[in-house]
């Protein structure tokens, strides 16, 4: 007789009424007193991800960092739910930090159902953040988001439409895909560690520890800083501003 290892985990899971009884989950290596099969959970996924913002669909000038203005974001986790959020540039490397303050009555009131998430992470926290900060970096410096599939991006395309920036979406549970993003926030660990409450840092402490990881040389740089090699785009991206203002004002004075 052969029988499949599904049903043998079906077996185990209905005699404890679809969990483990508490000495059965003491001996597992995962722990988990649940079970979901497989098959259940590939048809699971974020209802505000489609196949035309997925990273396949990122232009090839963003992989291949011959253009500035393609940013990777995430959220890094703290205690009691607390957050903060990571803007890096990929062609510099240049380093935003979000302020994630949790709202009014978090940790002591129960989140009603389809409230905002009073720790501050939610959707709605998360693209006001990012469209604040963004905003302030000129059009040629905003081309591109490219997240993880994280509920905090559900706004999107309300994202898209405030500040213009295209945004993609990696794979599930493929990190690698902001590589970038990923290796900033191990530096940030290093001033955020991992088990301490995040929402105990204002926005000054946020903008400090930005500007000493902007103020490292990198090799990937030639040994530039971030700070100096995104200064550079700046500096070129206003000079051509000016070009242009003056080749206006010129035709207008021809008539």
């Amino acid at each position: 007789m052969r029988i499949s290892h599904e049903a043998i985990y079906q077996a185990l899971y209905v005699q404890g009424r679809g969990a483990l009884r508490r000495e059965l989950v003491s001996c597992l290596r995962t722990g988990r007193a649940l079970r979901v099969p497989r098959a259940r959970t590939r048809g699971r996924g974020k209802r505000f991800v489609t196949p035309e913002v997925m990273i396949s669909e990122r232009p090839a000038e963003a992989a291949e960092r011959a253009v500035p203005g393609h940013w990777e974001g995430d959220l890094i986790i703290g205690l009691n739910s607390s957050a903060i959020g990571t803007l890096v540039e990929r062609s510099t490397r240049f380093t935003m930090l979000l302020h994630l303050a949790p709202m009014d009555g978090h940790g002591k009131e129960p989140r009603t159902r389809n409230s905002p998430a009073l720790a501050g992470h939610g959707a709605e926290a998360v693209r006001d953040a990012i469209a604040s900060s963004i905003q302030t970096l000129p059009n040629e410096l905003r081309r591109s988001l490219t997240w993880d599939q994280g509920a905090e991006m559900a706004q999107h395309a309300q994202l898209r439409i405030d500040t213009g920036l295209q945004i993609y979406f990696c794979d599930p549970r493929s990190p690698w895909q902001r590589g970038t993003n990923e290796n900033t926030n191990g530096l940030l660990r290093q001033y955020f560690p991992k088990g301490t409450d995040l929402s105990r840092h204002s926005s000054d402490d946020l903008a400090a520890v930005a500007a000493a990881i902007n103020s490292r040389p990198r090799k990937t740089l030639a040994w530039r800083t971030p700070a100096e090699a995104f200064n550079g785009y700046l500096l070129s991206f206003d000079r051509q501003s000016v070009a242009t203002l003056e080749c206006e004002l010129l035709d207008r004075t021809r008539f």
